[in-house]
């Protein structure tokens, strides 16, 4: 018998660390190559590795939660001698699956041939002690949206509650979370760690928390550690705000004929299995509107030679997503070239895969321009952050009936509030104060998109 140890790899690019979510696998259990043996969450992406050997599973080097450098030995395998003869397979089993040639992880190296992949133990539905059955995936985007799955309506086959019951059950609670006023908790404060690198003179003349509360109070208090996405967000934004200048302008929109259009779409045929919001529209518009003024499409760049400017003649088009892991912004690349259908069939993969946890490293790289719709949680205006290495955000209000004055008359109409944040150092405002005039024309006229 022979032990091998597996150490975590770069699944993306330069990663330098990653936490170890979820174990697939115990010690004793059996695994194939490609095999998932564990969840490991990066600063962006939340990834399944896969196993690189065929074997046994001997010990489990990192405990769940643990964050670990690249390089860190995280499991063992136990393989049988090469010279050992192979114990003769009981008369009643299935034969075992062909296994390709070296212990290859796929994605991480080369050569490998294809493996007959069984039913990992992880994904195989599991009985709770009150009855309900749910995959471990399933059981944890209910704990992520707190939804409790004894209250799920399951709809699945004998009775398994499925990712759409949680996520039907989790909408709508969130129609009704506040309509009542909660009682005030027992917990009075709450300390949230800061980054590490969070600007020094911020909370100046404010005495620390630690000082102003009883030891009773400190033994309610919860922490909680910045790590993973959090981790990474707080890092971008604090480098954002504090090296580009920024400001925010702008402007209420009559959106009665955007309202107008989703719904013609909706109604239309070839977009029966296309899911279609305004966001799709502001979409264009924004992409349109970049087209006019490519000022806001660029991006600040430091050199060795001093400072530059990189306008972007392409749009990998961002949208902010708030996902139970917390902020992600994927973005759509090479945005412009695509017309309405298939930029409605982008948005619906883009916001599958981030709800899921899926977003890969790739994804959220390169992003040139980004979007924040800020109206699902009902606001109607913010001064968004801009992401490091882009120049402008727009944020996007909620479209709710407001009365408005149409040929001397006021009557009720669809309004929404669209804002732009820009760096200074690469936007005036007048472009932004056009770009946004220009995303606000094509939201009162989507006919503007017809060119």
């Amino acid at each position: 018998m022979s032990t091998q140890n597996f150490t975590l790899p770069d699944v993306g690019e330069g990663l330098t660390e990653a936490e170890i979510v979820t174990w697939k696998v115990a010690p004793g259990d059996t695994v194939a190559i490609n095999d998932v043996i564990c969840e490991i969450e990066t600063a962006k992406s939340l990834v399944e590795l896969p196993s690189p050997h065929a074997g046994t599973v001997g010990e489990l080097l990192v405990a769940e939660g643990a964050t670990v450098e690249v390089g860190t030995p995280i499991i063992t395998f136990v393989q049988a001698d090469a010279a050992a003869p192979a114990a003769p397979a009981p008369a009643a089993a299935a034969p075992a699956a062909e296994e390709g040639g070296g212990s290859v992880l796929v994605g991480y190296g080369s050569g490998g041939g294809a493996t007959s992949r069984r039913k990992r133990p992880a994904e195989r539905p599991v009985r709770s002690s009150v009855g309900v059955i749910a995959k471990p995936p399933i059981r944890k985007l209910a704990r992520d949206l707190g939804v409790d799955l004894t209250t799920v309506t399951p709809s699945g086959a004998d009775g398994e509650v499925t990712r759409d019951d949680v996520m039907k059950l989790a909408s709508q609670a969130s129609v009704f979370r506040n309509i009542e006023t909660p009682e005030w908790g027992a917990v009075r404060e709450e300390t949230v760690p800061a980054p590490q690198n969070a600007p020094v003179g911020l909370a100046r003349g404010v005495a620390p928390v630690a000082a102003s509360v009883s030891a009773s109070d400190a033994e309610r208090t919860e922490s909680i550690p910045v790590k993973g996405v959090r981790k990474a967000t707080s890092s971008a934004m604090v480098q954002s705000a504090y090296s580009a200048p920024h400001v925010t302008v702008w402007k209420d929109v009559d959106a009665t004929r955007t309202m107008e259009l989703v719904k013609r779409l909706k109604a239309a045929p070839e977009y029966a299995d296309i899911k279609v919001s305004p966001l799709l529209i502001v979409a264009r518009a924004v992409i349109w509107a970049l087209r006019r003024t490519p000022m806001i499409n660029a991006a600040w760049i430091e050199t060795e030679n001093g400072a530059e400017i990189a306008v972007r003649h392409y749009v990998n088009l961002g949208i902010a997503a708030a996902t139970p892991r917390g902020l992600l912004v994927p973005n759509i690349k090479d945005a412009q070239d695509l017309g309405m259908k298939d930029l409605a069939r982008a948005l619906n993969r883009l916001t599958l895969t981030a709800r899921d946890g899926k977003t890969t490293p790739a994804d959220q790289q390169g992003g040139t321009f980004t979007i924040t719709n800020i109206g699902v949680f009902g606001m109607d205006a913010g001064t968004p952050i801009i992401n490091p290495g882009q120049a402008g955000i727009l944020a996007m209000g909620t479209i709710s009936q407001k009365p408005w004055v149409v040929d001397g008359e006021v009557r009720p109409r669809w309004v929404t509030t669209v804002a732009g944040s820009f760096d200074h150092r690469v936007v005036d405002g007048d472009a932004m104060s056009r770009f946004i005039a220009d995303v606000a024309s094509v939201l009162e006229e989507p006919a503007l998109l017809v060119d």
